[in-house]
């Protein structure tokens, strides 16, 4: 799958935009030159940020920066799903932002958004309450909160760098691999058996070449890699109420006692220690109840 540019609008004399999107069944492996703030909340997901693949639990609240490619965070979330994105003009960062000099820490703070950041604790509490907040404000008081959110997460040390070098499209673009087509074939293809000589045909390279490639690219051998992908879709299996030897096999692998010491590895916790501790009953139609095999959806 190719990755994509994302042509953004923005309403005339807005220098940034406020939205909730929606992508859930759509695989949009894209970038943009606009930086993103993008906040997610979900029982359960996948973030994917330049040549990091990791999971969260809960919610997630991501800085990317210019041309990181990404892909949409609600991608296949089979539970409720909530986000907020932000998206800022390069103009007004480059002629408002940067050449001020109390602006210092912000500019250090979008020049570092290359990597992709993720923020939690209060930080993220706070800077999720303030993005409701100038939803409903007029165009000056919306600027002034962003330029307070941009503030906080400059300030902040509550932040974890997702990329230890630069990703962004250039990387790509020099590059006749699409990581996006082996992604894809990974998230249709983890359950099963992926098969390395099958993905390295696919992208039109020999096997060692292929496996080459894609250590130079990940960091990760490619079997390492799936095993990481299958951990964080276990964990959403998990969170729909699952059986630990359901989600062992549904997820591809063939032995239970493998399963859990890998997910404990990845995890510090046992699937079942995890799932004691991050199942919690959700309300369905006004009713408390839990997402179970029957009303979850399909991959």
């Amino acid at each position: 799958m190719k990755i994509q540019k994302e042509i953004i609008e923005f309403e005339k004399g807005k220098s940034f935009k406020l939205f909730a999107p929606s992508l859930k069944n759509c695989f949009f492996w894209h970038y943009h030159p606009e930086i993103e703030l993008v906040y997610v909340e979900a029982v359960n997901g996948i973030r994917h940020v330049g040549k990091n693949i990791s999971g969260f639990t809960d919610s997630d609240l991501l800085l990317i920066g210019s041309n990181v490619p990404h892909l949409n965070f609600d991608y296949g979330i089979q539970t409720e799903c909530k986000q907020l994105v932000l998206q800022m003009r390069e103009s007004f960062l480059q002629d408002i932002i940067f050449p001020v000099p109390e602006f210092e820490n912000i500019k250090a703070l979008l020049e570092r958004s290359y990597l992709g950041l993720s923020f939690s604790g209060e930080t993220k509490n706070t800077v999720v309450e303030k993005l409701q907040l100038i939803k409903d404000k007029n165009s000056f008081e919306s600027l002034m909160g962003l330029i307070d959110i941009l503030q906080i997460l400059a300030d902040s040390t509550e932040v974890k760098e997702l990329n230890k070098e630069d990703t962004r499209i250039k990387w790509f673009l020099n590059d006749k691999i699409r990581m996006g087509t082996i992604y894809d074939y990974i998230h249709q293809n983890y359950d099963q058996k992926p098969n390395v000589n099958e993905v390295a045909k696919v992208v039109s390279l020999s096997t060692p070449a292929f496996c080459r490639y894609f250590k130079k690219q990940t960091n990760m051998t490619f079997t390492d890699f799936v095993n990481n992908y299958r951990i964080n879709q276990a964990k959403i299996f998990l969170l729909k109420d699952y059986s630990v030897t359901e989600v062992c096999f549904q997820v591809g692998f063939e032995s239970l006692s493998y399963f859990n010491k890998l997910f404990k590895q990845h995890t510090g916790e046992t699937p079942s220690e995890f799932k004691k501790k991050h199942f919690r009953p959700i309300e369905v139609n006004g009713r408390i109840g839990v997402i179970t095999k029957e009303t979850a959806c399909n991959k």
